[in-house]
């Protein structure tokens, strides 16, 4: 267990872009938030994300089926990487790949995962992206919005840390609601990730 005052090392997932790895880098470097961006792993060897963390310092590797056919070798590859770097919080960031069973023991109940829906609607295999907002709309809901959840073995089965809500309006199409929806979860995930910096902080010893 870290001591008091030491900020909480995190660490991203992530495929694309790693918008919520910036927000939170971002966060960091500011002071708004008591943690400190150790490394990211992304699946895509070409992906912003991936040169954005080298930019910025953070330990940063490519780690994929390409690398590691074998899941079971590329489950024990990101542990390794992630544990080498200290990191005790994961952030998927836009991750668009399954944890292995050996990432998740080993961070269990500090992973954390943005949903773009008010989950458990619109959650579950095959619901990410577009696809989500296609599903907000088709069924007519009223409102919609993001949910930051824990993850587990379960597709966005953990439990909930932080909602938001937007409402769907007449006339939104995929692009509008997701807009609308992606301009809260920065700080939705911001607010969840405050909340487990200071539940370290409450078990820490002085």
């Amino acid at each position: 267990m870290a001591a008091r005052g030491v900020p909480m090392k995190l660490a991203f997932l992530a495929s694309h872009g790693g918008s919520a790895a910036r927000h939170l880098t971002q966060a960091c470097r500011s002071g708004a938030l008591d943690a400190v961006p150790v490394a990211l792993v992304s699946n895509n060897s070409r992906s912003v994300a991936l040169a954005w963390a080298r930019a910025e310092g953070l330990r940063a590797a490519h780690l994929s089926s390409a690398g590691y056919p074998d899941p079971d070798d590329l489950d024990a590859a990101i542990l390794d990487f992630l544990c080498g770097a200290g990191a005790e919080v994961l952030v998927l960031s836009g991750y668009m790949r399954e944890l292995g069973p050996r990432v998740l023991g080993a961070f269990a109940g500090r992973v954390l995962n943005i949903h773009p829906s008010l989950l458990p609607r619109h959650g579950g295999r095959g619901m990410y992206g577009d696809r989500v907002h296609e599903a907000v709309l088709a069924s007519g809901d009223p409102e919609s919005g993001a949910t930051v959840h824990l993850v587990t073995a379960g597709i966005d089965e953990g439990p909930a840390l932080a909602q938001g809500r937007v409402p769907v309006q007449p006339g939104d199409t995929l692009e509008t609601l997701k807009a609308r929806v992606q301009a809260i979860e920065g700080e939705l995930m911001l607010r969840a990730v405050r909340q487990l910096v200071a539940e370290r902080a409450s078990m820490a010893p002085d």
